[in-house]
């Protein structure tokens, strides 16, 4: 399959081509802001790398989150416009799915793979659920567990503090050929379903006269 991989959830920016699991052109740059500008370009210059036009596409897939708010969005609206023009389907994938793909060697452990979200707090997908919480909040595992993104460092160290079994994985970032796969496997029906929209955990911010919440749009 050829598959157009987007990702810019979590502090990186990066677009994919991958043709039947090999990656064969690609870019991407570790920001946490302009995501929306620099994406297309990426996504653009995969194409001309490698000699594809998006109507040869077989499938868009892009991370739906958790992460930023403002990349996420970008990445997802992105997707769904090339796969629009294209005529072909967008895949939702997230990040804790592309990561934990990267490490099939674990030893049988479920993996925690965590985010950075906001103001001392990250996001947590265990496999079965995404949490917002504090670092200082964080869950006792069931039993041995790897680690891995963004913050999974202070998490592991943390844990392992509570005399959990740990292991600390070297899993930091999504990669497109990882996303691609588990998009694969989605498309094929291997997988659970995901909507290619964007995973809020959190509720925004910003509030209405009163106190209440702005609406998710």
């Amino acid at each position: 399959m050829r598959i157009l991989a987007l990702d810019s959830a979590v502090g990186r920016c990066s677009a994919t081509i991958v043709l039947n699991g090999e990656v064969v052109a690609g870019y991407q740059q570790d920001i946490d802001r302009g995501h929306a500008a620099i994406l297309p370009i990426m996504a653009r210059d995969c194409l001309r790398d490698a000699d594809v036009r998006a109507s040869e596409l077989d499938l868009v897939a892009v991370t739906v989150g958790p992460g930023s708010f403002t990349g996420i969005r970008a990445g997802v609206a992105l997707a769904q416009g090339i796969a629009l023009a294209a005529g072909i389907p967008v895949i939702g994938v997230t990040v804790g799915e592309a990561i934990a793909d990267s490490l099939p060697q674990r030893g049988g452990r479920p993996l925690w793979c965590t985010t950075t979200s906001r103001r001392g707090r990250i996001f947590l997908e265990t496999g079965e659920q995404v949490l917002s919480l504090s670092i200082t909040d964080l869950p006792n595992p069931s039993g041995p567990v790897a680690i891995a993104g963004n913050e999974a460092a202070i998490v592991a160290s943390r844990l392992a503090a509570r005399g959990v079994n740990v292991m600390l994985t070297d899993a930091r970032m999504p990669t497109g050929r990882h996303i691609a796969a588990v998009a694969e496997r989605r498309f094929q029906g291997a997988i659970r379903s995901l909507p290619a929209e964007p995973m809020y955990v959190d509720p925004p911010e910003a509030k209405l006269p009163g106190g209440k919440s702005l609406p998710i749009a």
